[in-house]
Protein backbone atom coordinates (compact mmCIF):
# COMPACT_ATOMS: atom_id res chain seq x y z
CA UNK A 1 0.00 0.00 0.00
CA UNK A 2 1.25 3.47 -0.82
CA UNK A 3 1.84 5.81 1.74
CA UNK A 4 1.36 9.71 1.83
CA UNK A 5 3.86 11.79 3.90
CA UNK A 6 3.99 15.22 5.11
CA UNK A 7 7.42 17.01 6.00
CA UNK A 8 5.10 19.09 8.25
CA UNK A 9 4.32 15.76 11.15
CA UNK A 10 6.01 12.96 11.95
CA UNK A 11 5.57 9.81 10.38
CA UNK A 12 3.25 8.63 7.85
CA UNK A 13 -0.34 8.55 6.73
CA UNK A 14 -1.92 5.49 5.02
CA UNK A 15 -3.74 6.01 1.65
CA UNK A 16 -6.86 3.61 1.78
CA UNK A 17 -8.45 2.74 -1.52
CA UNK A 18 -12.28 3.22 -0.81
CA UNK A 19 -13.52 1.11 -3.61
CA UNK A 20 -11.60 -1.74 -2.55
CA UNK A 21 -12.33 -1.63 1.36
CA UNK A 22 -16.57 -1.38 0.10
CA UNK A 23 -16.02 -4.62 -1.46
CA UNK A 24 -14.13 -6.33 0.35
CA UNK A 25 -16.73 -5.25 3.70
CA UNK A 26 -19.24 -6.60 1.55
CA UNK A 27 -17.65 -9.68 0.56
CA UNK A 28 -16.15 -10.86 3.84
CA UNK A 29 -19.25 -9.24 6.21
CA UNK A 30 -22.06 -9.45 3.95
CA UNK A 31 -24.72 -8.37 6.80
CA UNK A 32 -22.93 -4.98 8.34
CA UNK A 33 -24.93 -2.00 7.62
CA UNK A 34 -22.55 0.35 5.97
CA UNK A 35 -23.41 3.93 5.04
CA UNK A 36 -20.37 5.16 2.28
CA UNK A 37 -23.24 7.91 0.34
CA UNK A 38 -22.16 11.64 1.45
CA UNK A 39 -25.97 12.75 2.72
CA UNK A 40 -25.74 9.61 4.89
CA UNK A 41 -22.05 10.74 6.45
CA UNK A 42 -22.93 14.50 7.02
CA UNK A 43 -24.59 13.32 10.83
CA UNK A 44 -21.55 11.66 11.70
CA UNK A 45 -18.84 14.82 10.63
CA UNK A 46 -18.49 15.95 14.17
CA UNK A 47 -19.16 15.15 18.26
CA UNK A 48 -21.09 17.82 20.77
CA UNK A 49 -17.81 20.43 19.92
CA UNK A 50 -19.63 20.88 16.28
CA UNK A 51 -16.62 23.26 15.09
CA UNK A 52 -15.03 20.49 14.18
CA UNK A 53 -16.28 18.76 11.24
CA UNK A 54 -14.35 16.14 9.15
CA UNK A 55 -16.55 14.02 7.14
CA UNK A 56 -15.60 10.22 7.33
CA UNK A 57 -14.89 8.29 4.57
CA UNK A 58 -17.12 5.12 5.91
CA UNK A 59 -19.90 4.78 8.93
CA UNK A 60 -20.12 1.32 10.24
CA UNK A 61 -23.40 0.23 12.04
CA UNK A 62 -22.81 -2.96 13.82
CA UNK A 63 -25.65 -5.24 15.84
CA UNK A 64 -23.27 -7.85 16.69
CA UNK A 65 -19.96 -8.25 17.96
CA UNK A 66 -18.78 -10.98 15.50
CA UNK A 67 -19.46 -8.15 12.53
CA UNK A 68 -17.20 -5.50 14.86
CA UNK A 69 -13.91 -8.82 15.60
CA UNK A 70 -14.26 -9.14 11.46
CA UNK A 71 -14.34 -5.91 10.65
CA UNK A 72 -10.97 -5.22 13.11
CA UNK A 73 -9.44 -8.00 11.53
CA UNK A 74 -9.95 -6.73 8.01
CA UNK A 75 -8.95 -2.95 8.84
CA UNK A 76 -6.35 -4.06 10.53
CA UNK A 77 -4.95 -6.34 7.33
CA UNK A 78 -5.34 -4.03 5.14
CA UNK A 79 -3.65 -0.76 7.51
CA UNK A 80 -7.11 1.08 7.55
CA UNK A 81 -7.67 3.43 10.61
CA UNK A 82 -10.79 2.89 12.72
CA UNK A 83 -12.38 5.06 14.82
CA UNK A 84 -15.29 4.18 17.35
CA UNK A 85 -17.98 6.26 18.29
CA UNK A 86 -20.55 6.35 20.57
CA UNK A 87 -23.74 8.74 21.24
CA UNK A 88 -21.66 11.48 19.82
CA UNK A 89 -22.37 13.47 23.01
CA UNK A 90 -18.49 14.27 23.42
CA UNK A 91 -16.93 17.80 23.49
CA UNK A 92 -13.21 17.48 22.95
CA UNK A 93 -13.61 16.07 19.33
CA UNK A 94 -13.13 12.88 20.05
CA UNK A 95 -14.52 10.99 18.00
CA UNK A 96 -13.36 13.50 14.80
CA UNK A 97 -13.43 11.38 12.24
CA UNK A 98 -10.81 10.93 9.14
CA UNK A 99 -11.24 10.79 5.53
CA UNK A 100 -9.37 7.57 5.21
CA UNK A 101 -10.48 5.91 8.01
CA UNK A 102 -13.83 4.05 8.98
CA UNK A 103 -15.97 5.58 11.86
CA UNK A 104 -16.97 2.42 13.92
CA UNK A 105 -20.87 3.29 15.44
CA UNK A 106 -21.34 1.37 18.35
CA UNK A 107 -24.51 2.91 19.28
CA UNK A 108 -26.60 -0.22 18.55
CA UNK A 109 -25.10 -2.21 21.47
CA UNK A 110 -28.13 -1.13 23.84
CA UNK A 111 -28.52 -4.46 26.20
CA UNK A 112 -28.47 -4.76 29.98
CA UNK A 113 -27.15 -8.50 29.79
CA UNK A 114 -27.93 -8.61 33.63
CA UNK A 115 -28.51 -7.20 37.22
CA UNK A 116 -26.98 -8.40 40.01
CA UNK A 117 -28.54 -6.84 43.34
CA UNK A 118 -26.71 -8.85 45.63
CA UNK A 119 -23.56 -8.26 44.03
CA UNK A 120 -24.41 -4.84 43.71
CA UNK A 121 -23.02 -5.07 40.05
CA UNK A 122 -24.40 -4.66 36.05
CA UNK A 123 -23.23 -6.14 32.85
CA UNK A 124 -24.16 -3.74 30.18
CA UNK A 125 -23.11 -2.99 26.55
CA UNK A 126 -20.97 -0.17 25.47
CA UNK A 127 -24.54 1.77 23.45
CA UNK A 128 -26.79 1.65 26.84
CA UNK A 129 -27.48 5.27 27.77
CA UNK A 130 -25.58 6.15 31.48
CA UNK A 131 -29.47 7.11 32.99
CA UNK A 132 -31.06 3.60 31.75
CA UNK A 133 -28.60 1.96 33.71
CA UNK A 134 -30.13 2.98 36.94
CA UNK A 135 -33.59 3.43 35.74
CA UNK A 136 -33.23 -0.46 34.96
CA UNK A 137 -31.62 -0.54 39.10
CA UNK A 138 -34.20 1.62 40.40
CA UNK A 139 -36.56 -1.63 41.77
CA UNK A 140 -33.32 -3.00 44.06
CA UNK A 141 -33.31 0.17 45.25
CA UNK A 142 -29.42 0.92 43.76
CA UNK A 143 -28.50 3.54 41.00
CA UNK A 144 -24.91 4.17 38.81
CA UNK A 145 -23.86 7.33 40.49
CA UNK A 146 -21.51 8.86 37.98
CA UNK A 147 -24.00 11.05 35.93
CA UNK A 148 -22.89 13.90 33.22
CA UNK A 149 -24.98 16.35 32.32
CA UNK A 150 -25.51 14.65 29.20
CA UNK A 151 -26.43 11.42 30.76
CA UNK A 152 -29.96 11.24 29.05
CA UNK A 153 -28.29 11.17 26.11
CA UNK A 154 -24.56 9.86 26.42
CA UNK A 155 -23.43 6.53 26.25
CA UNK A 156 -21.79 4.44 28.74
CA UNK A 157 -19.32 2.94 26.58
CA UNK A 158 -18.53 6.40 25.81
CA UNK A 159 -18.52 7.64 29.67
CA UNK A 160 -15.36 4.43 29.95
CA UNK A 161 -13.68 6.41 26.74
CA UNK A 162 -13.68 9.70 28.46
CA UNK A 163 -13.72 8.67 31.92
CA UNK A 164 -16.83 10.94 32.38
CA UNK A 165 -17.85 12.41 36.14
CA UNK A 166 -21.03 14.56 36.81
CA UNK A 167 -21.85 17.26 39.47
CA UNK A 168 -22.14 13.95 42.08
CA UNK A 169 -18.40 12.85 41.28
CA UNK A 170 -16.79 14.48 44.57
CA UNK A 171 -18.24 11.85 46.99
CA UNK A 172 -18.80 8.94 44.37
CA UNK A 173 -16.33 9.51 41.78
CA UNK A 174 -15.41 9.24 38.38
CA UNK A 175 -16.81 6.77 36.03
CA UNK A 176 -12.77 4.42 36.37
CA UNK A 177 -14.13 4.45 40.50
CA UNK A 178 -17.55 3.17 39.33
CA UNK A 179 -16.52 0.00 37.57
CA UNK A 180 -14.97 -3.54 37.59
CA UNK A 181 -14.52 -4.89 34.63
CA UNK A 182 -14.52 -4.44 30.48
CA UNK A 183 -14.45 -6.64 27.55
CA UNK A 184 -12.56 -5.03 24.75
CA UNK A 185 -11.47 -6.04 21.00
CA UNK A 186 -7.81 -5.26 20.32
CA UNK A 187 -7.22 -3.81 16.86
CA UNK A 188 -6.35 -6.85 15.76
CA UNK A 189 -9.58 -7.87 16.74
CA UNK A 190 -8.81 -10.55 19.67
CA UNK A 191 -11.09 -10.59 22.77
CA UNK A 192 -9.90 -9.52 25.96
CA UNK A 193 -11.03 -8.81 29.60
CA UNK A 194 -9.63 -5.95 31.57
CA UNK A 195 -10.08 -5.59 35.17
CA UNK A 196 -12.23 -8.52 37.40
CA UNK A 197 -15.73 -8.80 39.40
CA UNK A 198 -13.40 -9.08 42.31
CA UNK A 199 -11.96 -5.77 44.22
CA UNK A 200 -8.36 -6.05 42.89
CA UNK A 201 -6.67 -7.90 40.52
CA UNK A 202 -3.09 -9.20 39.95
CA UNK A 203 -1.15 -7.08 37.52
CA UNK A 204 -0.68 -3.99 36.39
CA UNK A 205 -4.04 -1.90 36.49
CA UNK A 206 -5.18 -1.74 33.21
CA UNK A 207 -8.97 -0.97 33.89
CA UNK A 208 -7.59 2.47 35.02
CA UNK A 209 -5.55 3.22 32.06
CA UNK A 210 -8.07 1.88 29.74
CA UNK A 211 -10.67 4.08 31.52
CA UNK A 212 -9.76 7.58 29.86
CA UNK A 213 -7.89 6.02 27.20
CA UNK A 214 -10.24 7.97 24.18
CA UNK A 215 -10.80 4.59 21.87
CA UNK A 216 -6.66 4.79 21.52
CA UNK A 217 -6.18 1.26 22.97
CA UNK A 218 -8.98 -0.89 21.76
CA UNK A 219 -12.80 -1.01 21.30
CA UNK A 220 -15.08 -1.57 24.56
CA UNK A 221 -17.79 -3.95 23.95
CA UNK A 222 -18.98 -4.51 27.59
CA UNK A 223 -18.78 -3.05 30.72
CA UNK A 224 -19.47 -4.70 34.35
CA UNK A 225 -20.36 -1.41 36.61
CA UNK A 226 -20.61 -0.88 40.37
CA UNK A 227 -24.21 -0.27 41.88
CA UNK A 228 -24.65 1.63 44.66
CA UNK A 229 -27.60 1.78 47.36
CA UNK A 230 -30.12 4.91 46.69
CA UNK A 231 -29.64 7.51 49.86
CA UNK A 232 -32.03 7.22 52.61
CA UNK A 233 -31.96 10.74 52.68
CA UNK A 234 -30.69 13.27 50.18
CA UNK A 235 -30.75 17.23 51.02
CA UNK A 236 -29.79 20.36 48.59
CA UNK A 237 -28.66 23.88 49.85
CA UNK A 238 -28.57 26.88 47.74
CA UNK A 239 -26.31 29.28 48.62
CA UNK A 240 -25.85 33.04 46.70
CA UNK A 241 -23.16 35.13 47.67
CA UNK A 242 -22.63 38.40 46.47
CA UNK A 243 -18.64 37.60 45.11
CA UNK A 244 -17.75 34.82 43.40
CA UNK A 245 -14.70 35.16 45.72
CA UNK A 246 -16.80 34.46 48.72
CA UNK A 247 -18.63 31.44 47.13
CA UNK A 248 -14.95 30.08 46.03
CA UNK A 249 -13.31 30.19 49.77
CA UNK A 250 -17.21 28.84 50.80
CA UNK A 251 -16.31 25.39 48.85
CA UNK A 252 -12.29 25.37 50.39
CA UNK A 253 -13.99 25.80 54.07
CA UNK A 254 -16.89 22.97 53.72
CA UNK A 255 -14.28 20.55 52.40
CA UNK A 256 -11.93 21.94 54.80
CA UNK A 257 -14.14 20.98 57.73
CA UNK A 258 -14.45 17.80 56.77
CA UNK A 259 -18.06 17.53 54.80
CA UNK A 260 -17.86 15.78 51.69
CA UNK A 261 -21.32 16.59 49.73
CA UNK A 262 -22.24 14.31 47.17
CA UNK A 263 -22.44 17.17 45.41
CA UNK A 264 -20.92 21.05 45.15
CA UNK A 265 -21.58 23.07 42.54
CA UNK A 266 -21.20 26.90 41.48
CA UNK A 267 -22.39 28.93 39.41
CA UNK A 268 -21.67 33.11 38.63
CA UNK A 269 -24.51 35.11 37.29
CA UNK A 270 -24.56 34.97 33.45
CA UNK A 271 -25.27 30.95 34.24
CA UNK A 272 -27.48 31.73 37.07
CA UNK A 273 -29.58 34.01 34.24
CA UNK A 274 -29.52 31.92 32.22
CA UNK A 275 -30.55 28.95 33.51
CA UNK A 276 -33.14 30.51 35.72
CA UNK A 277 -34.50 31.65 32.27
CA UNK A 278 -34.33 28.61 30.38
CA UNK A 279 -35.83 26.10 33.58
CA UNK A 280 -37.33 28.50 36.07
CA UNK A 281 -35.74 26.79 38.99
CA UNK A 282 -35.94 29.72 41.88
CA UNK A 283 -32.30 30.98 41.14
CA UNK A 284 -31.54 34.25 42.98
CA UNK A 285 -30.80 36.17 39.50
CA UNK A 286 -29.10 39.34 41.27
CA UNK A 287 -26.85 36.76 42.92
CA UNK A 288 -22.77 37.21 41.37
CA UNK A 289 -22.98 33.30 42.64
CA UNK A 290 -24.41 30.20 43.66
CA UNK A 291 -23.02 26.82 45.19
CA UNK A 292 -25.44 23.89 45.43
CA UNK A 293 -24.54 21.75 48.27
CA UNK A 294 -26.00 18.14 48.32
CA UNK A 295 -25.81 16.30 51.31
CA UNK A 296 -27.22 12.48 51.50
CA UNK A 297 -27.06 9.47 53.81
CA UNK A 298 -28.94 8.37 56.62
CA UNK A 299 -31.69 11.37 57.81
CA UNK A 300 -29.69 11.71 61.17
CA UNK A 301 -26.15 12.36 59.29
CA UNK A 302 -27.48 14.77 57.21
CA UNK A 303 -29.50 16.91 59.64
CA UNK A 304 -26.39 17.40 61.00
CA UNK A 305 -24.63 17.71 58.29
CA UNK A 306 -26.58 20.44 56.46
CA UNK A 307 -26.97 22.56 60.12
CA UNK A 308 -23.06 22.63 59.51
CA UNK A 309 -22.98 23.21 56.06
CA UNK A 310 -25.25 26.19 56.26
CA UNK A 311 -23.32 27.48 58.84
CA UNK A 312 -20.21 27.54 57.59
CA UNK A 313 -21.80 29.30 54.00
CA UNK A 314 -22.73 31.72 56.12
CA UNK A 315 -19.70 32.72 57.57
CA UNK A 316 -18.36 32.38 54.13
CA UNK A 317 -20.75 35.73 53.69
CA UNK A 318 -23.65 34.15 51.84
CA UNK A 319 -26.48 36.14 51.71
CA UNK A 320 -28.87 33.47 51.43
CA UNK A 321 -28.70 30.15 52.29
CA UNK A 322 -32.57 27.82 51.28
CA UNK A 323 -32.66 24.71 51.38
CA UNK A 324 -35.07 22.52 48.97
CA UNK A 325 -38.47 21.86 50.60
CA UNK A 326 -39.40 18.63 49.31
CA UNK A 327 -38.21 16.21 46.57
CA UNK A 328 -39.41 18.70 43.88
CA UNK A 329 -37.71 21.60 44.46
CA UNK A 330 -34.75 19.02 44.82
CA UNK A 331 -34.68 17.97 41.31
CA UNK A 332 -35.54 21.57 40.43
CA UNK A 333 -32.55 23.04 41.57
CA UNK A 334 -30.54 20.51 39.81
CA UNK A 335 -32.13 20.38 36.85
CA UNK A 336 -31.04 24.51 36.61
CA UNK A 337 -27.11 23.33 36.72
CA UNK A 338 -27.98 20.61 34.56
CA UNK A 339 -29.39 22.19 32.02
CA UNK A 340 -26.82 25.27 32.36
CA UNK A 341 -25.12 24.66 28.40
CA UNK A 342 -28.20 24.08 26.77
CA UNK A 343 -29.24 27.71 28.38
CA UNK A 344 -26.07 29.35 27.40
CA UNK A 345 -26.50 28.59 23.93
CA UNK A 346 -29.96 30.37 24.23
CA UNK A 347 -27.25 33.66 24.90
CA UNK A 348 -25.30 33.29 21.55
CA UNK A 349 -24.95 31.92 18.36
CA UNK A 350 -21.97 30.17 19.56
CA UNK A 351 -20.29 28.94 22.60
CA UNK A 352 -17.21 27.15 23.59
CA UNK A 353 -17.17 24.68 26.29
CA UNK A 354 -14.18 24.72 28.48
CA UNK A 355 -13.05 21.66 30.62
CA UNK A 356 -9.78 22.78 32.86
CA UNK A 357 -9.07 20.82 36.32
CA UNK A 358 -7.56 23.23 39.66
CA UNK A 359 -6.86 22.96 42.71
CA UNK A 360 -9.53 24.13 45.24
CA UNK A 361 -7.46 26.68 47.14
CA UNK A 362 -7.14 28.03 43.59
CA UNK A 363 -10.76 28.75 42.82
CA UNK A 364 -10.85 32.46 43.54
CA UNK A 365 -7.49 33.56 41.58
CA UNK A 366 -8.88 31.66 38.48
CA UNK A 367 -11.99 32.74 38.85
CA UNK A 368 -10.31 36.59 38.64
CA UNK A 369 -7.91 35.06 36.05
CA UNK A 370 -10.88 34.66 33.43
CA UNK A 371 -12.73 37.69 34.38
CA UNK A 372 -9.88 39.59 33.41
CA UNK A 373 -8.86 37.24 29.84
CA UNK A 374 -12.69 37.78 29.39
CA UNK A 375 -12.48 41.53 29.41
CA UNK A 376 -8.97 41.60 27.41
CA UNK A 377 -10.71 39.65 24.61
CA UNK A 378 -14.36 40.92 24.59
CA UNK A 379 -15.77 38.19 24.81
CA UNK A 380 -18.35 36.68 27.56
CA UNK A 381 -17.64 34.06 30.01
CA UNK A 382 -20.32 31.82 31.86
CA UNK A 383 -19.18 29.75 34.50
CA UNK A 384 -20.00 26.79 35.66
CA UNK A 385 -18.37 24.39 37.96
CA UNK A 386 -18.03 21.14 39.62
CA UNK A 387 -16.27 22.99 42.23
CA UNK A 388 -15.98 20.16 44.96
CA UNK A 389 -13.06 18.36 42.89
CA UNK A 390 -12.17 22.05 40.85
CA UNK A 391 -13.25 21.37 37.55
CA UNK A 392 -14.26 23.98 36.07
CA UNK A 393 -16.81 24.69 32.85
CA UNK A 394 -16.34 28.16 31.51
CA UNK A 395 -18.13 28.91 28.37
CA UNK A 396 -17.38 31.35 26.14
CA UNK A 397 -19.80 33.26 24.01
CA UNK A 398 -18.55 34.05 20.85
CA UNK A 399 -20.41 34.80 17.27
CA UNK A 400 -18.17 32.35 14.45
CA UNK A 401 -20.06 34.73 11.88
CA UNK A 402 -18.27 37.98 13.35
CA UNK A 403 -15.26 39.16 12.38
CA UNK A 404 -12.30 37.08 14.27
CA UNK A 405 -14.69 36.26 17.30
CA UNK A 406 -14.19 32.04 16.86
CA UNK A 407 -10.12 33.14 16.75
CA UNK A 408 -10.15 35.08 19.95
CA UNK A 409 -12.62 32.28 21.17
CA UNK A 410 -10.27 29.33 20.79
CA UNK A 411 -7.39 32.06 22.11
CA UNK A 412 -8.83 32.79 25.16
CA UNK A 413 -9.71 29.27 25.73
CA UNK A 414 -6.31 28.53 25.92
CA UNK A 415 -5.16 31.05 28.25
CA UNK A 416 -7.80 29.61 30.37
CA UNK A 417 -6.31 26.33 29.85
CA UNK A 418 -2.93 27.97 30.74
CA UNK A 419 -3.70 29.66 33.64
CA UNK A 420 -5.33 26.39 34.87
CA UNK A 421 -1.91 24.40 34.80
CA UNK A 422 -0.08 27.40 35.99
CA UNK A 423 -1.94 26.76 39.40
CA UNK A 424 -1.47 23.74 39.84
CA UNK A 425 -4.44 21.55 37.86
CA UNK A 426 -5.00 20.16 34.61
CA UNK A 427 -6.52 20.75 31.26
CA UNK A 428 -8.90 18.56 31.47
CA UNK A 429 -11.27 17.11 33.93
CA UNK A 430 -13.58 15.07 31.77
CA UNK A 431 -14.08 16.11 28.55
CA UNK A 432 -11.12 14.28 27.74
CA UNK A 433 -8.23 15.76 25.06
CA UNK A 434 -9.47 14.69 21.60
CA UNK A 435 -8.71 16.87 19.06
CA UNK A 436 -9.57 19.64 20.57
CA UNK A 437 -7.09 20.24 23.48
CA UNK A 438 -4.27 17.80 21.82
CA UNK A 439 -1.65 20.81 21.36
CA UNK A 440 -2.50 21.55 25.21
CA UNK A 441 -0.84 18.88 25.99
CA UNK A 442 2.33 19.93 25.01
CA UNK A 443 2.25 22.65 27.55
CA UNK A 444 0.90 20.37 30.74
CA UNK A 445 3.77 17.54 29.45
CA UNK A 446 7.34 17.18 29.01
CA UNK A 447 9.16 15.23 25.97
CA UNK A 448 10.05 12.39 28.29
CA UNK A 449 6.08 12.07 29.40
CA UNK A 450 4.89 12.43 26.00
CA UNK A 451 7.27 9.63 25.02
CA UNK A 452 5.86 6.97 27.45
CA UNK A 453 2.41 8.27 26.26
CA UNK A 454 3.62 7.07 23.19
CA UNK A 455 5.33 3.55 24.19
CA UNK A 456 1.60 2.72 25.76
CA UNK A 457 -0.23 3.53 22.89
CA UNK A 458 2.08 1.54 20.57
CA UNK A 459 2.16 -1.67 22.83
CA UNK A 460 -1.80 -1.75 22.18
CA UNK A 461 -1.78 -0.69 19.12
CA UNK A 462 1.62 -0.97 17.43
CA UNK A 463 0.42 0.60 13.67
CA UNK A 464 -1.30 3.75 15.25
CA UNK A 465 -4.83 2.72 13.55
CA UNK A 466 -7.23 3.81 16.84
CA UNK A 467 -8.24 6.96 16.66
CA UNK A 468 -5.28 8.21 15.21
CA UNK A 469 -4.65 12.09 15.28
CA UNK A 470 -6.31 12.83 18.80
CA UNK A 471 -4.84 12.65 22.87
CA UNK A 472 -1.34 12.63 22.29
CA UNK A 473 1.02 15.27 20.42
CA UNK A 474 4.13 14.17 18.73
CA UNK A 475 7.42 15.63 19.73
CA UNK A 476 7.12 17.27 16.10
CA UNK A 477 4.08 19.11 16.69
CA UNK A 478 4.67 20.16 20.53
CA UNK A 479 8.16 21.94 18.71
CA UNK A 480 5.98 23.44 15.39
CA UNK A 481 3.10 24.98 18.03
CA UNK A 482 5.05 25.85 20.81
CA UNK A 483 2.47 24.41 22.64
CA UNK A 484 -0.40 27.00 22.64
CA UNK A 485 -1.76 26.92 18.99
CA UNK A 486 -5.32 25.72 18.56
CA UNK A 487 -7.06 25.60 15.33
CA UNK A 488 -10.71 24.73 15.28
CA UNK A 489 -12.61 24.23 12.13
CA UNK A 490 -13.03 22.19 9.69
CA UNK A 491 -9.69 19.98 9.00
CA UNK A 492 -8.33 18.52 5.41
CA UNK A 493 -6.93 15.44 6.03
CA UNK A 494 -3.30 16.80 5.28
CA UNK A 495 -3.74 19.08 8.28
CA UNK A 496 -4.38 16.22 11.04
CA UNK A 497 -1.40 15.25 12.33
CA UNK A 498 0.28 11.34 11.69
CA UNK A 499 -0.94 9.44 15.34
Amino acid sequence: MSILYDERIDGALPVVDRAALLRALAAEIPDLEILSEPDELVPYECDALSVYRTTPMLVALPKRLEQVEALLKLCYARRVPVIARGAGTGLSAGVLPLPNAVLLVMERFTQILEIDPAARRARVQPGVRNVSISKACAPFGLYFAPDPSSQIACSIGGNVAENAGGVHCLKYGLTVHNILKLEILTVEGERLTIGSEALDTPGFDLLALFTGSEGMLGIITEITVKLLPKPKVAQVLLAAFDSVEKAGRAVADIIAAGIIPSGLEMMDNPAIRAAEDFIHAGYPIDAAAILLCELDGVEVDVEEDCERARNLLQNAGASEVRQAADEAERALFWAGRKNAFPAAGRLSPDYYCMDGTIPRRALPEVLRGIGRLSDEYKLRVTNVFHAGDGNMHPLILFDANKDDELERAETLGGKILELCVKVGGTITGEHGVGREKINHMCMQFNAKELTAFHAVKAAFDPEGLLNPGKNIPTLHRCAEFGGMHVHMGKMPFPELERF
